[in-house]
């Protein structure tokens, strides 16, 4: 019978060590001493977004603005390849619509490569599933085999790092809860990688790229410190704030 040296037993003894309710961690898949060692990850490295990076709303078929008040987009506005724009979003002057256009039709071209990238991340990935309110989280790659969502507490990232969070299907988060953000996290470094659709109902707050299969929908007065990225279908949005990251 083979042994695992003393070296990565305890690796092991330490990563089970690190484990907590609530956030299960992943198990790695030791095949050699030189494998990863997840009880000390690597660092995530930040998804490329490339030309998608301008856009703070990017859509693949529509982007509809609702029939209240005008929602914020503090950046430029694309969709490709459709071209629907409704209603009268209030544009940050100098930023841009851009439909059906070069510019446009490069960014869903990135999206998709940065897609692709989040969700095919598979370094030392932490296992979560369903709420994630009342949780603080720290830099790393968090995988979900089903949905996300925060509905019962606010939910806290802290430390200067990246964070990618993987899931297959939604992302939900209901009224007025936020995610805050301490001890050096930035919006920038955050990267949410949303199967198939995201909601983000009432007041709420979110910090981060959304990077949807699907579409995305934000109710009123929902502020969202980062982008809006929905490679298929819609992005929809009623009297809601988009701000891309601060660099």
């Amino acid at each position: 019978m083979t042994m695992r040296s003393p070296t990565v037993a305890a690796a092991l003894v330490l990563l089970l060590l690190a484990c907590t309710a609530g956030v299960q961690c992943a198990r790695p898949l030791l095949q050699s001493e030189d494998a990863v060692d997840c009880s000390n990850p690597p660092p995530q490295a930040p998804v490329d977004l490339r030309n998608a990076t301008t856009f703070v709303v990017l859509a693949g078929h529509e982007v509809t603005t609702g029939a209240g008040v005008a929602s914020r987009i503090l950046s430029d506005l694309g969709v490709s390849p459709g071209s629907s724009v409704t209603g009268q979003p209030d544009m940050l002057e100098g930023s841009v619509i851009q439909k059906a256009n070069g510019a446009s039709a490069a960014g869903i071209r990135d999206l998709g490569i940065a897609y692709n990238d989040a969700a095919g991340r598979t370094v030392c990935p932490i296992l979560v599933a369903g709420e994630l309110g009342g949780m603080t989280l720290y830099p790393g790659l968090y995988k979900s085999s089903s949905g996300l969502e925060i509905t019962d507490a606010n939910l806290t990232l802290s430390g200067d790092g990246v964070f990618i969070f993987q899931m297959a299907t939604t992302f939900l988060m209901t009224k007025t809860m936020k995610v805050t953000l301490t001890n050096g996290a930035q919006a920038k470094n955050i990267f949410w990688q949303v199967g198939t659709s995201a909601t983000l109902m009432d007041k709420s707050v979110l910090y981060g790229t959304i990077l949807a299969d699907q579409s995305i929908t934000s109710g009123t007065g929902a502020v969202i410190h980062g982008r809006a990225l929905a490679r298929i279908a819609s992005v929809t949005m009623e009297s809601a704030v988009f701000s891309l990251p601060a660099e």
